[in-house]
């Protein structure tokens, strides 16, 4: 798959996230309806990449591995206390690819990241209510983004703690997140 380093300005040549969900649904036919869930979303008219929108939005996270591909960068994410992909609010950016490489430099403090283009995997979650902000639904895109040759990562105030996780040992792990899992399968059926 191609890589890109968002050097670009990041837009998007395929047309944006409604192409990229097009392309997503012709590689992975049976999510359906979780690709329907997301484009209904994209069409709504309440503007979904801000996070104020409390009925749902839409959210970019970084399947971040290391050069090898063997390895993921995982968050013990201090707000939900578990292990999880690095990953944040739009706030506003239409481009959730941009929004992935960002929220990966910004959490893991590594630099020379390349995101891949293509939407790597799609998740619906609930976010709980936490300091008077209501329960809400994250649409979470997420984009394999790869770390070059320094895997020399700090640990942001977002986490906890940050490690280097075998992806073979997150797909057996039946503690960690089911999508976290989910993706794992993904990746070590592409290699």
């Amino acid at each position: 798959m191609r890589q890109r380093n968002m050097s670009d300005g990041g837009k998007n040549e395929q047309g944006g996230l409604a192409a990229d969900l097009a392309d997503y649904r012709r590689r992975w036919p049976a999510e359906a309806d979780t690709i329907a869930d997301f484009a209904e979303l994209l069409g709504d008219d309440e503007n979904p990449f801000l996070r104020e929108r409390l009925a749902g939005h839409f959210t970019g996270a970084a399947w971040l591995v290391s050069a090898d591909g063997r390895r993921i960068l995982l968050t013990h994410h201090r707000k939900l206390d578990r292990w999880l992909q690095l990953g944040g609010h739009a706030d506003g950016d239409r481009d959730l690819r941009r929004v992935a490489l960002k929220e990966a430099e910004e959490e893991s403090g590594l630099s020379g990241l390349c995101v891949d283009a293509g939407i790597f995997d799609l998740d619906r979650h609930w976010i709980p209510e936490r300091k008077g902000v209501p329960g809400h639904w994250h649409y979470d895109v997420r984009y394999v983004v790869r770390a070059g040759a320094d895997e020399a990562f700090v640990v942001s105030d977002e986490s906890h703690a940050l490690a280097w996780r075998e992806i073979a040992s997150v797909a057996d792990d039946a503690s960690l997140d089911e999508s976290l899992r989910r993706m794992a399968g993904k990746w070590l059926a592409r290699e």
